[in-house]
């Protein structure tokens, strides 16, 4: 968990009123008091993570049968998600931890049904296209298939160890000129 900055904490107040809106007008929310989902502070996570986007962390001690919007400590999106090539998929993950934070902690067939009106539909898809992002960003290496072209972003070598997932073909190295180096102090 990091600490937003004060550039963030404006995106994330923005992002907010915007999902909380489309949410009031949304008729799957009609019966429930969205509004109170603002006092739920909001956070980002380690500039790092490359497999969570967005999580919603409860409060320490509180009774999982019965959750509710107060039992939450933050919810905390990955602060790449600000930028504005994935706003619309930030406000659909915003919209996904809102549905955890109004008391459904399990991702079952109600929890997809309300995810899945979100109005955006398109949205949604964005996920897998974020992760790989993210993963290419940290990558030091593309292990490359020269027979299908297939890229698969890695923090290793492979030195020729690995296969092809669609045609078997043993995988070579490659820098990735696409790396955010990070400098270690």
């Amino acid at each position: 968990m990091a600490k937003p900055s004060n550039e963030q904490k404006i995106l994330l107040n923005e992002l907010r009123d915007f999902v909380i809106e489309v949410m009031t007008d949304m008729p799957e929310w009609a019966e429930s008091n969205v509004e109170i989902l603002r006092q739920i502070p909001l956070g980002v996570l380690r500039k790092n993570a490359t497999q969570r986007h967005g999580v919603t962390r409860w409060k320490r001690g509180v009774n999982l049968a019965s959750l509710a919007p107060e039992d939450v400590e933050v919810i905390d999106l990955h602060p790449r998600m600000l930028e504005d090539d994935w706003k619309a998929y930030s406000a659909f993950v915003l919209h996904h931890e809102y549905i955890h934070a109004l008391g459904l902690r399990e991702h079952n067939s109600l929890f997809r049904k309300l995810e899945s009106a979100w109005p955006a539909p398109k949205a949604s898809g964005q996920g897998r296209l974020f992760t790989e992002f993210l993963r290419r960003q940290r990558a030091k290496w593309l292990w490359y298939c020269s027979t299908c072209g297939a890229e698969y972003p890695r923090q290793k070598r492979s030195r020729r160890r690995y296969r092809c997932r669609a045609c078997n073909t043993v995988l070579v190295d490659r820098e990735n000129p696409d790396a955010v180096l990070t400098i270690k102090h």
